[in-house]
């Protein structure tokens, strides 16, 4: 469908000075959608979400973009886990077989510690992490609180990143626009 294309650096770049002014007139309003879009990013399990961690630092800075995407992405992932867990859970674990239950066990036993270490370590895609707990019967507090804490070391990273593209961006549009007036 095409969606894909407004979510990307690229366009971020080419739009940069627009979103620039835009959260500089209104930073609150800003910070409320971006938190918004990324909850529904983390919730729908779209593609996107290092992208948008990137933009928050970049608009927001690195410190207020870590926060809001810590937050959103939060958010986002319990909405998942609880749709999960009280929609179809059950019937996927019923149907994953019996080396489920030695998984489920052994959440049932350190459920933080998994859900720590699956959050702060990155061979497992987000959706998935999101996803396994609620399978796993990790009870909602531990599981909010294991991917609030385990999410932020690489959000902030992320989100620091994005803070220092701003010159980046502003010398690759500036080449942009002159390579246009150019031709």
């Amino acid at each position: 469908m095409g969606w894909h294309k407004y979510l990307s650096l690229k366009t971020i770049g080419l739009n940069y000075e627009a979103l620039k002014a835009f959260v500089a007139d209104n930073q609150i309003i800003a910070l409320l959608a971006f938190g918004a879009a990324y909850v529904a990013v983390v919730a729908l399990s779209l593609p996107g979400g290092l992208v948008m961690t990137l933009t928050g630092g970049l608009l927001f800075g690195w410190l207020l973009g870590a926060a809001a995407t810590v937050v959103s992405a939060t958010l986002g992932a319990t909405l998942l886990f609880l749709i999960a867990k009280t929609s179809f859970g059950e019937t996927l674990a019923s149907k994953a077989g019996p080396w489920i239950e030695k998984l489920r066990a052994g959440f049932q036993e350190n459920a933080l510690s998994y859900l720590l270490f699956l959050r702060l370590v990155p061979a497992f895609p987000f959706f998935v992490v999101n996803l396994a707990p609620a399978l796993l019967g990790v009870p909602l507090r531990t599981y909010v609180l294991g991917t609030f804490f385990g999410i932020m070391p690489g959000t902030t990273a992320f989100s620091v990143a994005g803070a220092g593209l701003g010159s980046v961006i502003e010398a690759q549009n500036a080449s942009y626009q002159a390579c246009l007036a150019g031709n």
